[in-house]
């Protein structure tokens, strides 16, 4: 049982709280005085309510006590469970030591860290946890200034921030109670570094390099995000160009600028023209428009399918990428801005340049730095990972738990060629998580259509045997030809088959001028 007493500051008054207390045989467990706010706390256990009633009206009537009330903790105690609840919420790792260097207090994080209970770490010294720092000699030293250093725990580097607890002592200075470490893995040092960085959802941190090849480029693409030439990234469709590149821009000296990008596949060229550069508008009234390149000054902007760019606008990219100008649709006046271009396609430029169809020297501007992005099925390292996130990603967006992915399944995502690449992969993991009932994801969840790079998409719910699916190639292929060869000596010399033949196959598959438009 806990009271809250209001009083007066008077010598004494204590004592004959406490004096009441005695006279009923009361064990007092604890007192706290606030002398600011003139209160005092008295903590004993538990008592009958007889007892409680005649205790109460005697403290009311001590010389100085306004009030007297039943508190459901001590100020002690709650600033305790305070900072418990606080440092067991913290990610990173937290401990207590004395003034002699063992450890008095550790949240779960160092716990974690340090891979012992924290049994086991309360009452060890602090120097047979962590290597590198001698705790010790600056607990001892003349002047125990905070400390920023490496140490090592269970054989991996950490950031330790070492800060000494200083309990004041009035005119004779503060006394040194001990201290608080933090310490930081590189992982999770990298994660906060990324997070000051990244003005986004996108960074390095999202894209799943288990891969040699995504490896190389993650790394490449870290040291190309400094610089501040043109980038192009290739690589086949849903292979996640427009994620790198807004990695590369967060990861930038830009990253406190906009990031905007535009397709040049989805929009007509005069669209995409007054997209890129703006309008000035000064016909038919019209409103002027900031284009998409004065829009992310001292930004970035993605060019994506910059193979679908017409010629026209061809040259004008290539006239802002040599000095940073340009013109408004319908403006004769020079706009100039500060942007970085980072343009992205899965088309073959260099056959594009020799065909004509892209210009040569636009092409040198933007390939002065290529991040070229390999295919998912090139890439098998990078499924399993993959999978598992879009499965935890899915089943939290749909509130359910997320089923385990089946060894069987995982061996068949790792095979299966996936010409959509990621993107295929992340639609097919949220059908898939959609539509379960079950536990484990199996393959018969994933529904995914057979492929062959030699035949494309192949029937998923084929059935028959080899000689019913030729026989239903050549009805088909058949049926395809005779409106142009409307013969059977015509469409046998085309086929190089003899007439009897095709004609048998005609008539065996009902294929004649009435069936079939010529």
């Amino acid at each position: 049982m806990r009271l809250e007493i209001h009083c007066a500051d008077r010598i004494g008054i204590a004592q004959e709280i406490l004096n009441i207390l005695v006279n009923y045989q009361v064990d007092l467990k604890g007192i706290e005085v606030d002398s600011v706010n003139c209160r005092m706390y008295v903590s004993f256990p538990p008592i009958e309510f007889e007892q409680f009633q005649k205790i109460m009206p005697e403290i009311r009537l001590i010389d100085g006590v306004e009030d007297v009330r039943t508190t459901a903790f001590l100020p002690s105690e709650r600033e305790h469970n305070e900072l418990n609840t606080l440092l067991s919420a913290l990610p990173d790792g937290v401990i207590s030591i004395d003034a002699k260097g063992w450890v008095r207090h550790c949240n779960d994080a160092a716990s974690k860290d340090i891979n012992l209970p924290d049994s086991d770490i309360i009452g060890e010294n602090i120097n047979n946890l962590l290597k590198g720092f001698n705790f010790t000699r600056w607990l001892e030293g003349k002047e125990v200034l905070g400390q920023t250093t490496r140490v090592e725990v269970g054989g991996e580097d950490y950031i330790a921030d070492i800060l000494p607890i200083a309990v004041p002592q009035g005119p004779e200075g503060d006394v040194l109670a001990g201290a608080v470490i933090n310490i930081k893995s590189q992982s999770r040092l990298g994660q906060q570094v990324s997070a000051f960085r990244r003005y986004g959802q996108e960074s390095f941190a999202t894209i799943h390099n288990h891969s040699t090849a995504m490896r190389r480029v993650v790394r490449e693409a870290r040291k190309m995000a400094q610089l501040e030439a043109p980038i192009l990234i290739t690589g086949e469709t849903g292979t996640g160009k427009e994620l790198l590149a807004r990695a590369c821009h967060y990861a930038s000296n830009r990253s406190l600028k906009p990031f905007i990008a535009l397709s040049c596949a989805s929009l007509p060229d005069d669209v995409a023209e007054s997209e890129l550069f703006g309008y000035a508008g000064y016909e038919d009234n019209a409103a002027p428009k900031r284009g998409v390149l004065e829009q992310a000054d001292g930004g970035t902007v993605f060019l994506d399918e910059v193979g679908e760019m017409s010629r026209q606008l061809q040259t004008k990219l290539l006239r802002f990428l040599q000095d940073g100008t340009f013109r408004k649709v319908g403006d004769e006046n020079e706009v100039k801005v500060n942007v970085r271009i980072v343009a992205a396609t899965q088309k073959d430029l260099p056959a594009m340049v020799q065909e004509g169809s892209f210009r040569e020297d636009l092409y040198y501007r933007i390939n002065v730095l290529t991040l070229e992005i390999a295919p998912l099925r090139d890439r098998k390292a990078d499924v399993g990972p993959l999978a598992e996130h879009f499965i935890q990603k899915y089943a939290q967006q749909n509130g359910q738990v997320a089923p385990l992915l089946d060894s069987d399944c995982l061996e068949f995502l790792e095979q299966y060629p996936w010409p959509g690449n990621i993107r295929q992969l992340e639609n097919s993991i949220y059908r898939a998580v959609s539509l379960l009932d079950d536990k484990q994801l199996r393959v018969e969840h994933m529904q995914l259509p057979t492929f062959t790079h030699d035949l494309g998409y192949l029937e998923s719910d084929f059935e028959g045997s080899l000689e019913q699916a030729v026989k239903r190639f050549e009805a088909t292929l058949l049926r395809k030809l005779y409106p142009a060869y409307p013969s059977s000596r015509q469409l046998a010399k085309r086929l190089g088959l003899s007439h009897t033949a095709v004609a048998n196959k005609l008539r065996e598959y009902g294929i004649n001028r009435k069936t079939v438009k010529v």
